[in-house]
């Protein structure tokens, strides 16, 4: 079940929120436990128990190590183990094995084996729920927080339904007091059903139709794709995975917002960005936080020395491309992100040597286009299925050649101009006030009468596309 689902809109959802209020405050974690159990036993009900049963086992796991005296480390590590061994067991086991059997010495005796591993299903949310289990774990042997002091309160932590499929990555320290204690406000509801519509506007108005030509372009023959329909199409392609991600994290903290929880934020325009190593502090800003507090700074950082930095950097994001999934494409696209990554240490230009007005203007532009390009070719490793089908793809963007080409229809061109309106908003003049007056938390009484008509407006547009389509992909839902 996802959030831009008529399931989900017209059922799911509204049963909840009904009951949610209706319970007693002290009794609502129970009413959205239950439903956070039901939303994920609806979409992965074989996965239901192993995941309720990895939280209690890792529950007294972390509560073990705080009474012991000694052995704290083996506690830690074997709740570390337990979290990282179920996932690598449903999410690469089958690729490690894949790879290990093409060598010579090992075909005959792991084939088998890969027959069996390539038909395990990977649990929704597993590397989400992954996430926040070691950032738990973690945080408690460091003394950053306390325990959980109710195992209920822990299995919803990490169940909970709005970030369990695709985040954001919510730390525990930052919920634990309001797992025990939270105000949910008549501003709060309000504020947060503007942000879950407009979160919803982006995935479905403006994703959807986006992957509807990505898909028609990915999927025909790159050896006869003409080269403006493969711009055509990696740039839909572009606009896709950030609408449809960042409109689910909107509708996250929406939700969230709504029942009196505050997740961290986890985009910031990141198509704006002047670097990659900007982009990855506007894309993603939760993934980024978990990579820089549990793996960069636990691998060194930049404390021993600049070679070491860089090496730290580049295996950081060649384990966040494999994070993303099993194949060699996404490691590859993780690598490629490390080495501009450092590339942008290695040939740091600081603005303020720009004396002149115009320069600076033009660095600034030729910053964020160049930007734009390099994120834009990346996303064709992340989109194509092999190593073999994203050459092809770089092929049809440069051979400058006519052939097959999309069908890009009015509703397409509109929505892409939208698109890029909305994802370069804050480099016009009064964008970022605009942007901030749409998110805003706060708003007048007159102010929310027009926000009230605007989202009542995008919901029912929302939900009649919703309607009239069984096309609703949701990209990172399986990650």
């Amino acid at each position: 079940m996802v959030f831009s689902s008529n399931i989900f809109l017209f059922f799911f959802l509204p049963i909840f929120l009904v009951l949610y209020f209706l319970t007693p405050k002290k009794f609502r974690n129970y009413t959205l436990l239950l439903f956070s159990l039901v939303f994920y036993a609806y979409g992965a009900p074989d996965f239901l128990l192993l995941l309720v049963g990895e939280c209690v086992v890792n529950y007294y796991l972390v509560n073990g190590m705080v009474k012991a005296k000694r052995g704290k480390k083996l506690f830690c590590a074997a709740s570390i183990l337990i979290s990282l061994g179920l996932l690598l067991y449903f999410k690469y086991a089958g690729f490690i094995i894949e790879n290990l059997s093409r060598l010579p010495l090992l075909t005959s005796h792991l084939s088998s084996l890969t027959s069996h591993l390539s038909a395990i299903v990977l649990p929704i949310g597993i590397s989400f729920f992954t996430f926040q289990s070691l950032t738990y774990t973690l945080d408690v042997y460091r003394g950053v927080t306390p325990p959980s002091k109710k195992l209920t309160d822990y299995v919803l932590y990490i169940m909970m339904f709005p970030q369990l499929i695709a985040g954001p990555i919510v730390n525990y320290n930052t919920v634990a007091e309001q797992l025990v204690s939270r105000e949910s406000t008549m501003e709060n509801r309000v504020v947060g059903f503007y942000r879950f519509v407009i979160g919803l506007s982006k995935k479905v108005l403006i994703a959807n139709t986006m992957a509807l030509y990505a898909d028609q372009v990915f999927g025909m023959n790159y050896a006869q794709l003409s080269t403006g329909s493969a711009w055509l199409g990696i740039l839909a392609y572009t606009m896709q995975i950030y609408f449809d991600f960042s409109g689910y994290s909107d509708m996250a903290i929406g939700l969230g917002m709504i029942m009196g929880f505050r997740f961290p934020e986890n985009f910031n325009d990141p198509y704006t960005s002047k670097s990659i190593t900007e982009f990855w502090k506007r894309w993603h800003i939760t993934l980024g936080s978990f990579i820089m507090n549990y793996l960069y700074i636990p691998l060194g950082g930049n404390r021993k020395g600049k070679g070491r930095t860089y090496l730290n950097l580049w295996l950081c994001f060649l384990l966040s491309g494999l994070w993303h999934g099993a194949s060699w494409t996404f490691v590859l696209w993780g690598a490629y992100h490390g080495l501009f990554i450092c590339l942008d240490k290695l040939f740091k230009v600081k603005g303020e040597r720009i004396k002149v007005k115009g320069e600076r203007y033009l660095s600034t532009l030729t910053s964020q286009l160049s930007t734009f390009f390099i994120v834009m070719m990346g996303w064709v490793l992340f989109r194509a299925d092999n190593i073999a089908g994203a050459g092809g793809y770089y092929a049809a963007l440069f051979s400058f050649r006519s052939g097959l080409s999309g069908n890009a229809d009015a509703l397409f061109w509109s929505t892409l101009v939208l698109a890029l309106l909305f994802s370069f908003l804050t480099l016009f003049k009064g964008g970022q006030r605009l942007q901030n007056l749409i998110f805003a938390e706060h708003y007048s009484k007159r102010l929310s009468w027009v926000m009230f008509a605007i989202c009542l407006v995008l919901l029912v547009l929302s939900t009649g596309s919703l309607c009239v389509t069984d096309f609703n992909p949701f990209i990172y839902f399986r990650f």
